[in-house]
């Protein structure tokens, strides 16, 4: 059975906690705010008192705070109390925080292992969870078990930077998805209809389109664009146009598709008016990493 501590009791970490419990594993927790810990003590967890007590109390040191910022200012409070540790950050952040922070703790004698969770606390614990973790592979192998209380394990790689880097990336998905169902959305209430009523035949596009995704990846990894009986970019500009006159004159703002409609007009304007939509990647380079 592995001693794990929890540092950090907001929703996400009482539902960390909690599963760990129902996996039979020793429980430590540590919350800056008092009292939230009660329920966690009763099922028996141990309370610590301050961050140095929950760090030294188990080999595995799970962190989930708001921010970066309050993870580092905790650590430092508690930097003698690492060696030998592990620490698995669950804390959201960026690529290069998850770095900067790994190099810190590994100089501190401690294993670094970063995650990105990808459920809110409710899924915790059940098979619709999984988080992705970075960093110290024999780290990662060795909690991997008791990580899985939590959902899926899944390891991208050992760059710290690489879990928040996909979670990042999924949630861009969940973004656009988002944008472009809320407009929908508007377009239908404007017109008198609901979203309720919308919402099958979104669904159903939406899980259409996803089937294009393998494609998609193909021609990215490619370089080769070329549309294959497809809608080209040219048409689909066109359509666009279309789109945004539509959305004014049913009284939508186009706000949410217009940033798509520019960068595919911007791609046409280049010569690649005969492409696949896929070649719209190329202009979201900054400084030449990832252009080819």
């Amino acid at each position: 059975m592995t001693t794990i501590s929890i540092l950090g009791l907001g929703a996400m970490g009482t539902a960390l906690a909690n599963a760990l419990l129902d996996a039979g594993h020793a429980v430590t927790v540590w919350n800056r705010t008092p009292g939230k810990d009660e329920a966690l003590v009763s099922r028996g967890a141990r309370r610590a008192q301050t961050p140095a007590e929950a760090i030294a109390a188990s080999e595995l040191v799970v962190i989930c705070l708001v921010d970066y910022a309050g993870v580092e200012t905790m650590l430092a409070s508690a930097e003698k109390e690492l060696s030998g540790r592990v620490v698995a950050n669950l804390t959201t952040g960026t690529p290069k925080q998850a770095r900067a922070l790994a190099a810190w703790v590994e100089a501190q004698g401690a294993a670094y292992v970063d995650g990105g969770i990808m459920a809110v606390p409710p899924m915790i614990g059940t098979p619709a969870s999984f988080i992705f973790y970075s960093g110290n592979q024999p780290a990662f192998e060795r909690h991997k078990a008791a990580l899985e209380a939590f959902g899926d394990a899944v390891y991208v790689g050992p760059d710290a930077g690489a879990a928040p880097l996909n979670d990042i990336a999924l949630l861009g998905i969940l973004d656009g998805i988002l944008s472009g169902y809320l407009h929908a959305a508007a377009l239908i209430r404007a017109s008198g209809g609901t979203a309720e009523g919308f919402t099958p035949l979104a669904r159903r596009w939406a899980e259409s389109m996803i089937s294009l995704f393998p494609d998609l990846a193909k021609q990215i990894d490619s370089g080769d664009y070329r549309a294959e009986g497809g809608s080209n970019l040219a048409m689909q500009a066109a359509a666009m146009d279309q789109m945004v006159e539509a959305a004014r004159d049913e009284g939508v703002d186009p706000v949410l598709i217009e940033p798509m409609r520019a960068l595919i007009h911007q791609r046409v304007a280049d010569g690649f008016g005969t492409d696949d939509s896929a070649g719209v990647i190329e202009l979201l380079f900054l400084n030449g990493r990832g252009k080819r």
